[in-house]
């Protein structure tokens, strides 16, 4: 019944839409470095006519036409979930399914911003996360991050929003019981201490899946530093002209995103330690920070995923952190062994911004890790 819950695709490995030829062309010029704006150009025309600031605020006094951004998508935006005025999410729910979907909630890179609006293309993202999700058969949330000033302050808010969710989400015909997380990038600290650390949150880790994209949980395992400096002869907004201020900004909330993307773990806003690099730590400070010991006990199914042009990736490879942590899980036993991918002539961006586009490279096994966390 759950499975029935998703819609029905052929999921055959390797068999879903890939890169355009034209866009994979234009993303190999960018080369292995954060570039939102220039990505935003690649994918932007693959999107709706109308996006975030189409109608924003709602003008709920104008034709449904315009009062409804997308046909057969409502929207609630900027729901509140805790006590700081960034505590928001939105609530993506589409017109057709039954009383109980499954819930993909996404937390968002760089300065933690559920739209990104670097340039004007990029009002499109990440709104096209939460309309894949609803194509699917499933309730998408897009969370606000914020910067904190303790070391479990995102994963606080993480738990924060999980709670909201697992107990209003039946009002959007969603099933708390059936939720999974995705966080990109900047996002992967605070979910790595989510589920890491479910002693410190009220009702615990209540999610069934987390996946964790380009970005490392458990910092504690493998090579740290997060990879080379992504930034070498290419710089960002250069493959496509783009010269201005290189921030995000939703409207309402600012703050860096493609230089926060581009620190190593725990440097961005958002992570672990806040700007300027994580704190010298005691020997018991590292071990009550240390996210192993939570993902070996969690129950909670895991995906580990990088895209090919990722800074830091070489042959196509997953980075060995990645790897270490794969191994040191798969140790326990193959309940705990978590799925890895790595997403072909992928980068970065595109790897966020290709969802709800013809190019199903990351979202084709995205939807397929989901289902095989909610059978």
């Amino acid at each position: 019944m759950k499975r029935q819950m998703l819609m029905a695709l052929v999921l055959v490995p390797g068999a879903w839409a890939q890169v355009p030829a034209d866009i994979e062309a234009q993303l190999k010029k960018i080369g292995q470095i954060v570039d939102p704006a220039c990505t935003a150009k690649l994918y932007r025309p693959l999107m709706p006519k109308n996006d975030f600031n189409s109608y924003w605020p709602v003008d709920t006094s104008a034709p449904a036409s315009k009062a409804d951004l997308y046909p057969k998508v409502s929207i609630t935006r900027d729901q509140s979930f805790g006590p700081n005025a960034k505590d928001v999410l939105d609530i993506v729910m589409g017109e057709k399914g039954g009383a109980k979907r499954p819930v993909l909630i996404y937390v968002p890179g760089g300065g933690g911003n559920k739209i990104e609006q670097q340039v004007r293309e990029s009002n499109a993202f990440y709104d096209n996360i939460g309309r894949w999700a609803t194509k699917n058969g499933m309730v998408g949330v897009l969370v606000q991050r914020h910067q904190g000033k303790n070391w479990d302050d995102g994963g606080r808010d993480l738990s924060m929003a999980v709670d909201w969710l697992a107990e209003n989400i039946s009002k959007y015909k969603g099933d708390p019981a059936q939720m999974v997380i995705w966080a990109h990038s900047a996002g992967n600290g605070p979910l790595g201490v989510y589920v890491g650390h479910p002693e410190r949150w009220k009702h615990g880790v209540q999610v069934k899946g987390a996946m964790f994209n380009s970005g490392n949980p458990v910092p504690s395992v493998g090579p740290g530093g997060g990879g080379p400096p992504p930034f070498g002869p290419q710089v960002p907004g250069t493959a496509c002209g783009v010269t201005a201020n290189m921030g995000s900004n939703d409207g309402r909330i600012a703050g860096p995103s493609a230089q926060a993307e581009a620190a190593p773990f725990g440097r961005g806003p958002g992570g672990p330690g806040g700007p300027g690099g994580p704190p010298q730590l005691s020997d018991s400070e590292r071990a009550e920070r240390d996210n192993l010991p939570g993902f070996k006990a969690t129950k909670v199914k895991i995906m580990l995923a990088y895209a090919e042009l990722d800074p830091g990736v070489t042959d196509a490879k997953m980075p060995p952190a990645a790897v270490a942590l794969h191994d040191e899980l798969c140790k326990i036993d193959a309940a705990h062994c978590p799925a890895m991918q790595v997403f072909k002539d992928e980068s970065h961006m595109s790897e966020v911004f290709s969802i709800d586009t013809p190019d199903q490279n990351v979202s084709g096994p995205v939807l397929a890790w989901i289902k095989s966390v909610l059978k």
